[in-house]
């Protein structure tokens, strides 16, 4: 599977504002965009002019970076978002929400999407009831995401234990961190996703 391969840093500093792409690290002092907060390159600091479809490529690049997409599997979403009854952007956002990794990621499970990913291919997560090595999985309302018995003594998932409470876990979903475990209440409504996006200029940019 193409994966990208880069220093994530750099892809908060080319979108210059943090995604929270290395989990602790984008917390601290050594956070480099608080050290060097403009693009990456040898014209980073140079102006550039926002034209409107640099604003939405932008966009785009951003939301992408965030859940760890690629761009064929973007517009993948993107068109199922389409064929959705609703706003084509908030059916995107949602379907982004609805990935195994981010479910992980959102429960507080993982310090990074990137981490999430890493667990659930290693096996140690549980999809109701059943090993799901894909981090692309999809969870539906009622579903039961946890980690595997065998897996739980696991540093990852013992410091997830003792940190439980220290992250927000979002209304749609019911962590239980003594079980290490999350109900799904729901697919989130748009006010609830807390991503920083304008989800309106990714439409305008596949829309042309």
């Amino acid at each position: 599977m193409a994966r990208y391969t880069g220093a994530d840093c750099k892809r908060c500093r080319r979108e210059k504002q943090k995604l929270f792409l290395k989990g602790a690290k984008c917390e601290s002092a050594k956070c480099p965009i608080e050290i060097r907060p403009y693009p990456p390159g040898e014209h980073g600091r140079g102006r550039t002019k926002d034209s409107e479809y640099l604003l939405q490529k932008r966009e785009k690049q951003k939301c992408a970076r965030i859940y760890g997409i690629l761009e064929k599997q973007f517009r993948g979403y993107y068109n199922e978002a389409n064929r959705q009854s609703g706003k084509t952007g908030e059916n995107l956002l949602r379907i982004l929400e609805s990935r195994l990794d981010n479910v992980v990621y959102r429960a507080g499970f993982a310090k990074s999407r990137d981490h999430a990913r890493q667990l659930v291919r290693h096996g140690h997560i549980l999809l109701n009831g059943r090993k799901t090595d894909i981090p692309s999985a999809r969870v539906s309302p009622s579903d039961i995401v946890e980690v595997r018995e065998s897996s739980r003594e696991l540093t990852p998932f013992q410091v997830a234990q003792a940190e439980a409470g220290d992250k927000t876990v979002p209304a749609w979903l019911e962590a239980v961190p003594a079980r290490l475990r999350v109900l799904v209440h729901s697919l989130p409504e748009r006010q609830v996703i807390d991503t920083q996006v304008q989800e309106q200029l990714i439409v305008e940019l596949y829309s042309k």
